[in-house]
């Protein structure tokens, strides 16, 4: 068989992903913190997007201008001309000292004798924290500002401060230490024992039980410091596993008391806190704030909008684009130009695209589980993307990115969009299919419907009990959705009950 070379022409189709197409996908699956991120990154690289405030100066200052140009373009002739613009264009009646505001003079800071009048100047900014003195009091301490401020007052020795200072860094936000002593002992150099003792000294401190290494220390620790720790204290922490059984039998032969006493070792237990750095925790609760919002008008339809207050709103600035571009010479920034105002086109209408696909996908989601904003969620109805997406002419994978990380408002509470995707559970008899969630809510319901003893329903009544009621569901699928619920056993439940009767 012959080799040889030849030249063959085809023609195919195939399917090439931008740069601005990935930028557009990358947009729908942001969250509105992300996404504002983003496009203030987009602000200061891109000179020709302008943040869409409402009425403003229908015209950038001239300063702005020459700094914008000057920066990232590098147009000489363009500076030079806003500067003469600008000195043009001061009035006769500014004064001088309203001209010098180049070295922070504020405006109204008149000279006198040649000196400027401070006294009529504008209030700046402090060197610490530009004038937050008040907030930075306010601000609640950190459980390591909390031990090192015990640390300085403790009169430990220069290499006991040392010691205790690489342990305190290695506390996290609950108050557990989190370092291994051998390990520290080597980086220091120095002994074991030595580094022991300065834990032990570190352990003292408030609140009790910080700088344990696990919830058994945590807990003796805090017995400790109210002197309650004893022997059957101690045999209780160390079955702490059959306390979380509620084996209560087992519990009483380990520590070798009766009822009575084990029930108020139990009580001291539970009243101690495993975390007990929690209440130092410095940073702020994020606030959720919704993409979209949903209210039912007053003819009983849902009423579905967006949140403007998340959207950023940018725009190109045409006047700026097209005084820059006639002070373009070179080929490089002539391309600069014109790749700026293409991206920043695209980026305009990528956000207008992103917030048309939320609004669309949302709405479907809405007339889809009109049933659950109506009634609860025991009327959820089993959902997927592909019915949405086959709804709106979308593909699914669209629908995943917009669903991602996006937060609807409704007045049921606020839930992210992927809430209302649920698996479906098949109906007896061939009813209209149910959705997980509503099963789980119909079994949480059940479990705490018990009261006494005889009411505790074990896993093969709860399905006997959602089959009566049209829910064609496994025992391992009620065990498995009672598990996630962090529901214990029927068995466990019973004990629960006996000791609180």
């Amino acid at each position: 068989m012959a080799l040889g070379h030849r030249l063959e022409l085809r023609q195919g189709q195939g399917l090439v992903i931008t740069p601005q197409l990935q930028q557009a996908i990358k947009l729908l699956q942001l969250s509105n913190l992300e996404l504002d991120a983003f496009v203030e990154a987009e602000l200061e690289r891109n000179p020709l997007l302008q943040r869409d405030d409402g009425p403003a100066e229908t015209e950038r200052a001239p300063e702005e201008i020459a700094e914008r140009a000057t920066e990232n373009l590098g147009l000489d002739a363009v500076s030079d001309s806003a500067a003469s613009q600008q000195m043009d264009a001061a009035p006769d009646d500014v004064s001088p000292g309203e001209r010098a505001t180049g070295d922070g003079v504020e405006p109204g800071a008149e000279q006198a004798g040649g000196q400027i009048d401070w006294s009529r100047a504008g209030g700046g900014g402090n060197f610490e924290g530009d004038g937050h003195y008040e907030e930075a009091l306010a601000r609640a301490p950190t459980l390591v500002e909390h031990l090192t401020e015990q640390l300085a007052v403790a009169g430990l020795s220069p290499a006991q401060t040392v010691v205790a200072g690489v342990l305190i860094d290695a506390v996290d936000d609950t108050g557990y230490l989190r370092a291994d002593l051998p390990e520290v002992a080597q980086r220091l150099g120095c002994d074991l024992v030595f580094v022991e003792d300065v834990l032990t000294v570190l352990q003292g401190f408030e609140p009790a039980g910080v700088m344990a290494r696990d919830v058994r220390e945590c807990l003796a620790l805090q017995l400790k410091d109210v002197n309650r720790y004893d022997p059957c204290m101690a045999a209780l922490l160390d079955n702490l596993d059959l306390l979380a059984r509620r084996d209560m039998t087992a519990l009483r032969k380990a520590c070798g008391v009766d009822d009575e006493d084990l029930r108020e070792m139990v009580a001291e237990i539970r009243a101690l806190t495993p975390r007990p750095g929690s209440a130092f925790h410095s940073d702020p609760p994020q606030t959720l704030v919704p993409d979209v919002h949903v209210r039912e008008t007053p003819g009983g339809l849902w009423h579905v909008e967006l949140n403007t207050d998340t959207l950023p709103k940018v725009l190109v600035d045409q006047r700026y684009h097209a005084r820059v571009s006639k002070g373009a010479r070179t080929e490089q920034e002539k391309t600069f130009v014109s790749d700026s105002f293409a991206t920043a086109n695209w980026l305009v209408k990528s956000l207008d695209q992103r917030a048309k696909t939320i609004l669309k996908v949302s709405s479907e989601i809405v007339r889809q589980q009109d049933g659950f904003l109506a009634y609860g969620v025991e009327h959820l109805r089993p959902l997927n993307l592909k019915t949405v997406a086959d709804a709106i002419g979308m593909h699914e994978s669209t629908v995943s990115r917009v669903t991602s990380n996006k937060y609807i408002a409704t007045p049921r509470g606020v839930f992210e969009l992927k809430y209302f995707f649920t698996s479906a559970i098949q109906a007896t008899e061939g009813g209209e299919a149910h959705s997980a969630a509503s099963v789980r809510h119909k079994i949480k319901g059940l479990v705490e419907a018990e009261r006494t003893e005889a009411d505790v329903h074990s896993d093969d009544r709860i399905v006997e009990i959602l089959k009566e009621s049209g829910v064609d569901i496994a025992r391992r699928t009620v065990a498995k959705y009672r598990e996630a619920l962090r529901i214990p056993s029927s068995v466990e439940r019973r004990r629960l009950i006996k000791e609180t009767a």
